[in-house]
Parts: C-alpha cells; structure tokens; sequence
C-alpha cells in the first residue's frame, strides 16, 4: 500500500524505520510545524520531521487537519502516532483505506493525550497498545488490535512510551495485513473509558500529605514532562526519580515534606512512607544524584518542602 505516517514525537520513529524497509510504500509525512524550544525559543523541528529529513522523504509540516488535504489524494491508508492535530471525517475520508491510529492504552481506557502518564500515574498494573480505524471522535474508533504488558514498577514514561513505541510496530504491520485482506475493525466496549488529559504544570507540584506510593506514581508518570516538583528554601526543586523507602532506621516518624539523610540517601517524609529521592533537578541547574546534591545543600535537621 501507498502509506503516510502523521506524528509527531521520537515515539513513532521505530514504526518509520520499519516502514522503509517494508513491502508497502512510505510516501509522505505529515508532522507538526516547528515549535520555539528551550530557553531562547529558538524555533526547532518536531523529531519526525528530522527524521524525514535525513531519511529523504517527503514532510509536510502543518498545523490544521485542513492544510493535508490536497496531499492524500494518492495515498492508501495514513497511520497516525500522537499526531497533536483533530482530524474532522471528512479529511479522514479521503484516503481509501481511512486512517488508522497507534495509541498507547487498551481502550476504551484512557483515551486522549496522556495515556500512559495517567495509566502509571493510577498505578495501573497492565500498559497496552491498540490500533484502531479513526473517526471523528476522540480515540473511539473500532479496533483492529491490542496487545497488553505488565508494568515495571520502576518504569516511567518515558521509557514506558519508548517501550510501547518498539512493541507497536509488529501491531501496525499486523492491521496493515488485516486491511489488505478486507479484516473489518471490531467497534469499541462502551464500559471501562476513562479519560486521559494532558499533564499540567500545576498537577505537577507534589503534595507531600499524600501517601509514598501517590507520589511515586506521579514522580514516574510526571517524566519527562511536565516532571513533579516541590518547592524548599523558596526554590523550585524537580523530582526525577524515586522509589518508596521501607527500612527507614529513624525512630520518629517524617512528618510530610521533611527531609533527612542518612545512609547516603536522601529521605522526604509523606502521609504514610518515607520516599527516597534518587534524582532531582535543582532550580537553574542541571539534573544530579539526590545525595550529591544533599552534600551541598547541608540540609538541618527538620527542614520541610514548603
């Protein structure tokens, strides 16, 4: 089949390079256009795009569903990967086999932007993948197949999605079969949705009250972005990693957000466990070991997140 890929991020880059060397014809790209990036805003391709680029094929950078539909005329079938763009029915029309979508959850649960990051964040022992024709709505689109995996505890999204983005490729070359042999999707169950919104940056402030395994989670779900962080000495401080503590030696309990070191680890108290921070990120400066930066901190006795 004559194929265009819409997405966006790194995480659809291993179904591209499987595509290249496939049987069917990867004959354009669609991605997003060049957004401002880091602390001089300086306008910058999404990945795709540099993979395209470096890789010769041809990409459309667009913004609205609109400005693709003079270019898939002369395609088959788009497969769709965290594109970031709405696609009415009647762009969606256009191509003969429609278009189909890698998401990143079993749906019906968890439809829209955060997938994973909300699965982790719920503490959900299963992440998946599905593969469905889309439709005008939002993720509710018949599925083609699914495929589910036990969650590492220790995973975050980040190495979730690279994960899920590997183990999606044999799924989409399998659904691209099923339509080439007239396969029809199976319609969606109407019980188990849940919504994924996006991630916020006031979601991303971490309260301490909360159990050790909540925040946990969301140090995990919150990786690489937005990334959950707390405020001490009246500075943001990040949390990158973490892991629940269950040999805290002390015989007086944290209170919540109170730091202690000790073993060469640093402690925060929570409503229940200690939770040991591995990695952080201090404000204006670059990522470090928790213990590093503990040394140069010089933490006193019964200081507090605030």
């Amino acid at each position: 089949m004559r194929l265009a890929v819409a997405a966006t991020p790194g995480v659809a880059i291993p179904t591209l390079e499987h595509l290249l060397t496939s049987e069917h014809q990867l004959v354009r790209i669609f991605t997003t256009g060049d957004k401002p990036v880091g602390r001089g805003r300086s306008l910058t391709a999404t990945q795709v795009a540099q993979w395209a680029h470096d890789h010769r094929i041809e990409c459309m950078k667009v913004d609205t569903a609109s400005e693709m539909a003079a270019s898939l005329a002369d395609i088959d079938c788009v497969v769709t990967i965290a594109f970031g763009i709405l696609l009415p029915q009647n762009i969606l029309d256009i191509p003969a086999h429609g278009f189909i979508n890698l998401h990143f959850s079993l749906l019906p649960a968890w439809r829209g932007a955060a997938p994973v990051q909300r699965a982790i964040e719920n503490g959900d022992e299963l992440l998946g993948i599905s593969v469905f024709a889309l439709d005008a709505g939002m993720d509710t689109g018949p599925i083609y197949r699914q495929s589910s995996f036990p969650r590492d505890e220790e995973m975050r999204s980040k190495e979730a999605l690279e994960f899920l983005g590997i183990q999606g490729v044999e799924l989409i070359m399998k659904t691209l079969e099923d339509i080439s042999n007239g396969v029809l999707p199976v319609p969606q169950k109407t019980e188990g949705t849940s919504l994924a919104r996006k991630l916020s940056k006031s979601e991303a402030l971490i309260d301490w009250g909360q159990s050790a395994e909540a925040i946990n989670r969301k140090v995990a779900a919150f990786y690489p972005n937005p990334i959950a962080y707390t405020n001490f000495r009246s500075e943001i401080i990040k949390i990158t990693e973490s892991k629940i503590c269950v040999d805290f030696s002390s015989d007086t309990s944290l209170l919540p957000g109170e730091w202690v070191v000790e073993k060469e680890r640093v402690l925060i108290g929570t409503g229940s466990k200690p939770l040991e921070i591995l990695q952080l990120v201090p404000q204006g400066k670059s990522e470090m070991k928790a213990t590093d930066w503990a040394r140069g901190a010089r933490i006193d006795s019964g200081e507090r997140c605030g």
